[in-house]
This record gives structure tokens, C-alpha cells and sequence, in this order.
């Protein structure tokens, strides 16, 4: 794209410096533009520089952390690619033979130029020209966050999360007769366990104790409580996982813990190719079902931060449970409390500690990989409004998680 030299006016018209044209290569760089947050970036080495919006329209993933990828723009998170004009060419949840819609199409700025060893954007069509060699090194404006999306956001320190069981610690983490202190909804508490059972400071409505774990219910809870029913059954083995801290809000983490479509480019497992898992909601969250060649995988979610999936062989009797309870303790901070519990086949003796530890690991390695990319996200929270990212047929669990949210915060 190409326009005539000259000078920028106004907020968002004109010509800006962006970046110096030897900084920009093949791995996007963040730039801003008349108050716009962009990335640039050249779809081939030595290549014309192309412009994008910040982030991507499907989970609005910050652009800056994609790649190049046969000569076009690769989002982070689930693969969506955008060629220079912007077009979104590739979907791969939707298979070899399915189209993007037409909302995937990214804004692309008006023109993009590279001139006296600078890059330069024009944000919108303008008649003024681009300068002449400036007599001074030009100042690029910095980089702005990309703003938060302009509807309801589900964060952290929302006022219903108030009202539900909320998951503060293992119980092999309080000892008897000793102490704890722990954060949760942008408050401390401090958890005792004594001759009379567990206690909170500040008082709480409640403190249980349930699969191993220490809960907290700040105000009388409406949520509706997780079923394990691997948790009695003696034939599952389970092992926790270290407890870890992701560096932002529980409702983007638990919709990517739910998510079967990222797999290959956040863990690079390989594409399953099963249809989108069919989902049916129930009190406080939703099921889904979703059959993978010789297995079927489940997934169960209770509003606000519980989750249990489920791969299981019907032939074999193996099944492999993995549970995820997100602590929102800050605006930016979740802990997360994950365990697995496995069963081997009919008629095998149960897993032996070497193949628990071994799902241990590979458990923790995934939700490493998670956690850096929720990392970049900057998210204050899980949009609500259906409007404000782009979904696909595919994301059957991550709008289904929205509604259980939504339905949440309003008390229903």
C-alpha cells in the first residue's frame, strides 16, 4: 500500500512514524499510531512492511506474540492467520473446507510506508503528503496497551464472586493446629485449623474442606458445587500438581483450560480432527461430550472457576481425569489448585507411582504453556457481550462458559 509524501495532522489523520524500517523483520513489533495501538511486521524476509491491529477478533491475543508463518500473520493462540491485507485466510478449527467469516477480517491502516529509514503509518485516507527527509530524528509515540473491549468484562474482584465456595488451598498445606495466610477477591484471610475444625479471619460465611482442598465462601453461596465422582472411586489414583500463580484474571484462564482447539499452537499436539463437542447446560455451568477416534473426552464446568475434564477409552476402561480450581486472589493474580486422577484398563492393577508422576508432569508443562500465554493477554477479564470477540463454531465451551458467567454475575 502506497500514498503521497507529506505531514500528519489531527489525532488519527496523516503520517506517523512508527519504528525504524532496520527494527522490523519477520517477528511483529508493537507500534502506536495516532493514538491506535498496531503491530508491523515483514511477511517475508527483506519484504514490504505490513500493519495490523493489536489483536487478533477471536480472543483479542495481542498480535505482537505471533509469528510469521508461510508469508502470513499467525495468531498465537489457535492459529488464525491474516495475509497483508488484513484478510483472515485460515481457520483451523474449522477444518480444510471451512471459511472465515467475514468479521475475521482485521482493520488494516490506510497505508504503510517505509521512507528515509523509517516506517510510517496512516492510520485513516488523508491528503497530506509524507515529509520530506526530516532535519530531525523523527519521535515515534509509544505503544498504547490495546484497550479493554467496550462491553461487560467478568473479572477477579466482581461482586457476585462474593457469593460462592472459592477454592483458598490444600489441605495439606494447613496443618493441624497451624496457620495460613491466603488471598482471595483482593482480600487477606487468615485460615486456622484447629481443635474445633477451620476458621477464617476475617470471619467468613463458611470454610470446608472438599477433595482435598480448603474452601472459602466469603457471603452466602449461590453457586452450584462441582460433582467428582472419581474422588470415592478407588480405582483412580490421583496426584496433585504444584500449586501456580497465572499473572491475570481466572475467566480467560478457565476459557483456555475448557478450550480443545488451541492444542497445536500453544502445546503442539497434533489436530485431533473431532467435530465441535456438542454441549448442554445445567444448573450453575454446563457438560460437553466430544468423541476422539477410540475415546471420549467430557467436560464439566461450574460457575465461577471449577473444572473437570475427562478422557476415557469405553473399550479399554482407561480414563484420565484432570480437575482445575482457580483462586482469583487480585485483579491480576489467580492461583491455580489442579489435580489428575487416573484409572488403568479393565483388569489392570491401579497406576503405579511412576505413571502418576509422569501425568503430573505433563499436566504441569501444559499449564506452564497456558499461563505464559495468559501472560500476554493483559486481560482485566472474560468479555461477556457475545459482540465483543468473534466466535466460531468451535468455541461451543467458550460461550457456553460466558453465559454460565453472565448468568452468574446476575444472580441467576
Amino acid at each position: 500500500m502506497t500514498a503521497t509524501a507529506g505531514t500528519s495532522t489531527g489525532r488519527s489523520t496523516g503520517w506517523f512514524p512508527v519504528a525504524r524500517a532496520t527494527e522490523v523483520g519477520t517477528t511483529p513489533v508493537p507500534v502506536g499510531a495516532g493514538g491506535r495501538a498496531y503491530v508491523v511486521v515483514r511477511l517475508r524476509p527483506g519484504g514490504e512492511v505490513s500493519a495490523f491491529p493489536a489483536r487478533c477478533p477471536h480472543r483479542l491475543v495481542p498480535l505482537a506474540a505471533g509469528a510469521v508463518v508461510g508469508g502470513r500473520l499467525q495468531c498465537p493462540y489457535h492459529g488464525w492467520r491474516f495475509d497483508a491485507d488484513g484478510r483472515c485466510v485460515d481457520v483451523p478449527s474449522l477444518g480444510p473446507d471451512g471459511s472465515p467469516p467475514p468479521r475475521a477480517d482485521l482493520p488494516v491502516p490506510w497505508a504503510v510506508e517505509e521512507r528515509h529509514g523509517w516506517v510510517w503509518l496512516a492510520p485513516e485516507r488523508t491528503v497530506v503528503a509524507l515529509p520530506p527527509a526530516p532535519a530531525a530524528e523523527p519521535v515515534p509515540e509509544p505503544a498504547p496497551a490495546p484497550g479493554p473491549p467496550p462491553g461487560p468484562v467478568f473479572g477477579n474482584l466482581d461482586p457476585s464472586l462474593e457469593h460462592a465456595w472459592h477454592p483458598v488451598a490444600l489441605s495439606r498445606e494447613l496443618r493441624p493446629g497451624g496457620w495460613l495466610q491466603v488471598r482471595l477477591l483482593g482480600r487477606t484471610w487468615a485460615l486456622s485449623r484447629g481443635a474445633d475444625g477451620l476458621s477464617a479471619d476475617p470471619p467468613a460465611w463458611g470454610v470446608r474442606e472438599r477433595f482435598g482442598v480448603v474452601w472459602l465462601a466469603p457471603a452466602e453461596p449461590r453457586d452450584v458445587p462441582l460433582e467428582l465422582p472419581e474422588d470415592g472411586d478407588r480405582r483412580f489414583v490421583r496426584g496433585w500438581l504444584t500449586p501456580v500463580r497465572s499473572a491475570g484474571p481466572a475467566g480467560p484462564l478457565a476459557d483456555a483450560l475448557l478450550d480443545p482447539t488451541h492444542g497445536p499452537f500453544v502445546h503442539g499436539d497434533p489436530e485431533d480432527g473431532a467435530p465441535a463437542p456438542e454441549v448442554t447446560p445445567e444448573p450453575g455451568g454446563f457438560t460437553s461430550v466430544r468423541e476422539q477416534g477410540a475415546t471420549v473426552a467430557t467436560a464439566v464446568h461450574r460457575a465461577p472457576f471449577q473444572l473437570r475434564r475427562r478422557l476415557e477409552s469405553p473399550a479399554s476402561g482407561a480414563a484420565t481425569t484432570t480437575l482445575f480450581l482457580l483462586q482469583p486472589e487480585d485483579a491480576d493474580s489467580t492461583r491455580v489448585h489442579a489435580c489428575v486422577l487416573l484409572r488403568a484398563g479393565h483388569g489392570e492393577p491401579l497406576p503405579g507411582p511412576d505413571v502418576v508422576a509422569a501425568e503430573v508432569a505433563r499436566t504441569q508443562r501444559a499449564l506452564a504453556e497456558d499461563l505464559e500465554l495468559q501472560a500476554q493477554l493483559a486481560s482485566t477479564g472474560l468479555p461477556l457481550s457475545a459482540r465483543d470477540e468473534l466466535h466460531v463454531r468451535s468455541d461451543r465451551h467458550g460461550l457456553a462458559l460466558r453465559r454460565a458467567l453472565a448468568d452468574f454475575a446476575a444472580g441467576r
